[in-house]
């Protein structure tokens, strides 16, 4: 069966996602950003609610047109730690092999927004990839290579595991990691035989999958996650803080605890990087720690991520999360859940 994607601000009005006076003001957003939402995942949205979290994700807006001073087309220094197209050496010992330039779904929020999209990029051709691989054989340092892009389960599951092979076959790559959100998007590309082509007998594989609201996993992106884990493949997550989606306690505790109901260990929490036209999304770091705070007081430690900030520029992840420790009169204390603080013995 054929899955119907909208792909058009005319597509989305038809479906009753986007009010008629709102088609002319939205006609430059669709110009400057590409618009691809599946129906099965439209279909989660409500149109009576205009705070709905799911449309709020994917359902473009008109502020997106506003670009804020600070706001970049690469806001983690993509381009200058690539040493060949579309590898990026940001780490030692680890790469990310940008794979595919296309995503089953757009999100209003993208860090790589300008670079994806059906007329934004190109697919990585077979000298690309050579160039890739030869990069990576060359450089013993390398532990782990990263999958993404776009969405790199935007592959044909023979070119997913070419990818996986010629990798296994690098001795000094242990480990696999693939970046998507095609399991809480297009769950049915998650066929037993996808999920094969990215196992191995021989490397560790991960897969994070990228999901912001609990709503995003219906049965059948369960189903889709438990094929994946099926195959021996670990899942992680990420997901990133976004105003009005994921935002309070409630939200973001219900977000961590359907990941672990999919057998996906919450793994990390960004904080919106600064793409053009996403300041309507950002949480402030502060919100975001009390937040945090929050939800390790409220739920178990599996359920609580790493909440983080690519650094612009490239230069790394850095950690946001309030410390319980702090330094008192010469002395360490800790603070307890009951928001008490308490001394440590020397």
């Amino acid at each position: 069966m054929t899955t119907i994607t909208l792909r058009s601000v005319a597509d989305l009005a038809e479906a009753g996602l986007v009010g008629e006076a709102q088609v002319a003001r939205l006609a430059d957003v669709g110009v400057a950003y590409a618009i691809a939402l599946p129906q099965p995942l439209a279909a989660l949205i409500d149109p009576a609610d205009a705070s709905d979290p799911i449309a709020r994700q994917y359902v473009p807006s008109p502020e997106e047109l506003e670009i804020q001073p600070g706001e970049s087309a690469d806001p983690i220094g993509d381009a200058r730690h690539s040493p060949v197209p579309g590898l990026v050496h940001r780490y030692r010992d680890r790469v990310l092999i940008k794979a595919a330039s296309t995503c089953p779904v757009y999100c209003r929020f993208c860090f790589r927004r300008e670079m994806v999209g059906p007329e934004k990029g190109e697919a990585l051709t077979k000298t690309d990839l050579d160039a890739i691989f030869a990069y990576i054989e060359g450089q013993p340092e390398i532990f782990e290579v990263i999958l993404t892009g776009g969405d790199p389960l935007m592959l044909s599951a023979a070119r997913a595991r070419e990818i996986t092979r010629r990798l296994e076959a690098i001795d000094h790559v242990k480990l696999i990691r693939w970046h998507t959100r095609m399991p809480v998007t297009r769950p049915d590309r998650i066929t037993p035989a996808y999920a094969e082509a990215l196992s191995s007998q021989t490397k560790a594989v991960f897969l994070a999958v990228h999901a912001n609201h609990a709503r995003e996993f219906k049965p059948d992106a369960v189903a889709a996650c438990r094929r994946l884990a099926s195959q021996g493949i670990a899942l992680v997550s990420q997901s990133v803080l976004l105003r009005g989606v994921n935002d309070s306690v409630e939200a973001l505790g219900d977000l961590m605890r359907a990941f672990l109901s999919a057998g996906i260990k919450p793994y990390y929490l960004h904080q919106l990087d600064a793409a053009p036209g996403t300041a309507h999304f950002r949480v402030p770091v502060e919100e975001g720690q009390r937040l945090v705070r929050a939800l390790r007081d409220n739920a178990s430690g599996l359920a609580v991520p790493h909440y983080v900030i690519d650094i612009p520029g490239g230069v790394s992840k850095a950690s946001l999360a309030l410390s319980d420790i702090e330094r008192r009169d010469d002395r360490w204390a800790v603070r307890g859940r009951d928001g008490e603080i308490y001394p440590l013995a020397d």
